[in-house]
Formats: C-alpha cells, sequence, structure tokens
C-alpha cells in the first residue's frame, strides 16, 4: 500500500499516510485532529547537462577500472 503526503489546511502540519490508491483522495484526519487536510503531490527532480542543451539527461560519471566509482562522485 502507498504512503501520501498530506497537509492539515487548519494547522498546517504536514504528515504521511498509509491508504490504498482508491482512497488516496478520501477524506484524512491530520494527528491534531483536524479534517480538512488535503493531498500533496509528490515532487520529482532530474538533472539535465547544460552543455546539450538540456535537451537530454547528462551522461553518468565513468567508472575507474581498478573497482570503485572514479573521482565523479568525490569520494576519493
Amino acid at each position: 500500500m502507498p504512503i501520501y503526503e498530506y497537509r492539515c489546511l487548519d494547522c498546517e502540519t504536514v504528515f504521511e499516510q498509509r491508504r490504498s490508491m482508491a482512497d488516496a483522495d478520501a477524506a484524512v484526519t491530520c494527528p491534531d485532529g483536524h479534517s480538512r487536510a488535503k493531498r500533496l503531490l509528490p515532487m520529482f527532480a532530474s538533472a539535465r547537462s547544460a552543455s546539450n542543451g538540456g535537451s537530454s539527461p547528462a551522461p553518468a560519471p565513468m567508472r575507474s577500472m581498478g573497482g570503485g566509482c572514479g573521482s565523479g562522485c568525490g569520494c576519493h
């Protein structure tokens, strides 16, 4: 069952609740007992390369031959 995020319109509390997809938009009560809560829409981020005009995703960092992730992530 998915977890949805809601914001109470009375006290501005943001909270999560596990609900079926069919009940995602049904009325929900916040932890403080208020009944006016709205489901928040999830935000997804994507990275784009400025060198190609933003038309496709940026390439992944290259891996080194000795294992590990190479120097692209800064862990070295």
